[in-house]
């Protein structure tokens, strides 16, 4: 066994340690479980969100498409910041809807929202499924982390089983709270090897960092502008808007939100976390600098630059401390994503089919449901699929057809009813899945489009074919929304 292998599996002992003990103390409930009983402070918020930006695609994905497809990965430290600053107006209000009404989920926030239980349910089941490719993309990232650093003494799936056992263990032992513990050991981590990294290697080989830019424009000099088609900049700027807008309804950036003590504590993490995302900006930087050093690598093995490039850089102990942190970039944010899926489909469907079970009932459908996902996307894991950037893309385009539904909801449109934002999500949600199984795009149906449209991100089409279909159902439905609600109780709606 290799130096390397060691310290790998010494931090993931250590993550599984961290899990475990998070719940020592504590009386494990639903709200618990799921949001920490909304406890958390300034510090474990800003940890926890920022584990879902530093994750194995910051690692992978980013360095990768910095070497594959060059400046189009600028999107990603673009996205999270506008997602930052649009949050310090919108989230507050998320959070005092959400403590008023004793919410613990994203599908309860929709139903109550709407007073709607079909679309708790459909926000229930779509959350689940723009989740996991997500995990997928951890748990491929964590087998291809630590089989390139432990220099193939473990396969790729062997290291992502060993992941997922781990994950799930301190999951179903600690939920949210498991999450939070390790996130601490992550963040430190991830921070000083990023950093590091993205400084010392360009200054390594190349005398600085505008000394590697100057020999990516020696050698691939398209690689430091956007693409006249493809990854355009329609294709940029669509895709920024679009994932800005989702970033906080993935579902575990949602959970996280609930699990805020208070709107002051999501106030201020608005304000520190463009700073501190910044830093993914060293993950392109060993890209560029591994499209000079580690020439060659195709298609989805553009995701294996960084650690390409480490292991031939560094001696086994440095590279096994470069594997242990992207161990954790990995099962931090698997740990939430898997909490709040599973929460979502407890409180949006199990909740609804047994609305008498009690407490105890509650928690262990959530467990079996955090066994159900992980399982799930370790799959698709084993299937194989498309590049880890991908991936990401498409969870960001499902997601995101919440959007217009949550945005209606905050002015008590008349354009916007449950039936309307139904009927928009699934539309939306339809055209993402069509285009993730067949790559339509819109010159299929017009030849003669120019690139500069055909180029949008399909997300951000379907979020605009989303709202019309959303805007005339509603119109063409308020009136059986007003004989409800004079027959029933009024639907509760958003007032600020």
């Amino acid at each position: 066994m290799n130096s390397a292998l060691i310290i790998i599996f010494l931090f993931a002992a250590i993550a599984l340690y961290l899990g475990i003990r998070a719940t020592f103390g504590k009386k494990m409930n639903v709200d618990e479980f799921a949001v920490g009983n909304k406890g958390f402070g300034t510090l474990f918020i800003f940890l926890l969100i920022a584990g879902e930006v530093y994750t194995t695609f910051t690692f992978l994905g980013g360095s990768g498409w910095a070497y594959s497809n060059g400046s189009a990965a600028y999107y990603v430290p673009m996205y999270i910041c506008l997602a930052y600053v649009l949050s310090y107006w919108v989230i507050p209000k998320v959070w005092i809807f959400a403590k008023k009404n004793n919410i613990i989920s994203q599908p309860q926030y929709f139903m109550k929202s709407y007073n709607s239980k079909g679309l708790g349910i459909v926000v229930a089941f779509i959350g689940t499924i723009a989740l996991i490719p997500y995990i997928v993309i951890q748990l491929k990232g964590l087998g291809i982390i630590v089989s390139e650093a432990s220099y193939g003494a473990i396969t790729p799936t062997m290291a992502s089983t060993i992941g997922a056992v781990i994950v799930t263990m301190y999951v179903v032992i600690s939920g949210i709270h498991g999450s939070a513990w390790t996130a601490i050991l992550k963040d430190i981590m991830i921070l000083f090897v990023i950093v590091f990294l993205g400084i010392y290697i360009p200054y390594h080989y190349f005398g600085g960092i505008q000394p590697m830019f100057e020999a990516v424009q020696a050698v691939k000099p398209d690689a430091l502008t956007l693409d006249p088609e493809g990854y355009s900049v329609s294709w940029f700027i669509s895709t920024i808007i679009l994932n800005a807008f989702g970033f906080y309804l993935l579902p575990q950036t949602f959970t996280v939100i609930l699990s805020a003590k208070s709107p002051s504590t999501l106030k201020k993490n608005a304000v520190t976390l463009p700073l501190y995302t910044i830093l993914i900006l060293f993950a392109f930087f060993i890209g560029f600098s591994a499209i000079v050093q580690v020439p060659g690598l195709q298609g989805a093995d553009g995701d294996l630059s960084l650690l390409r490039l480490v292991t031939q850089t560094f001696d086994p102990w440095f590279v096994g401390i470069v594997g242990g942190a992207g161990l954790l970039t990995a099962l931090v944010p698997v740990s939430v994503m898997i909490t709040s899926g599973a929460i979502g489909l407890m409180t949006g469907f199990y909740k609804l089919i047994k609305p008498n079970s009690t407490d105890r009932q509650q928690l262990t459908v959530s467990k079996v449901f955090v066994v159900l996902i992980i399982l799930t996307a370790y799959i698709f894991v084993l299937k194989g699929g498309n590049a880890l950037a991908i991936l990401n893309i498409m969870s960001y385009g499902l997601i995101t057809q919440l959007v217009p539904a949550m945005a209606f909801n905050f002015f008590n449109s008349k354009y916007m009813n449950k039936f309307g934002a139904m009927a928009g999500i699934l539309t939306g949600v339809s055209i993402v899945l069509f285009n993730a199984v067949t790559s339509f795009k819109l010159v299929n149906i017009f030849p003669n489009i120019p690139s500069v449209i055909n180029d949008i991100n399909i997300g951000f089409v379907a979020i605009l074919i989303n709202i019309a279909v959303g805007v005339i159902v509603s119109l063409l439905t308020n009136s059986i929304v007003r004989k409800q609600n004079q027959s029933n109780m009024p639907d509760e709606v958003i007032n600020y």
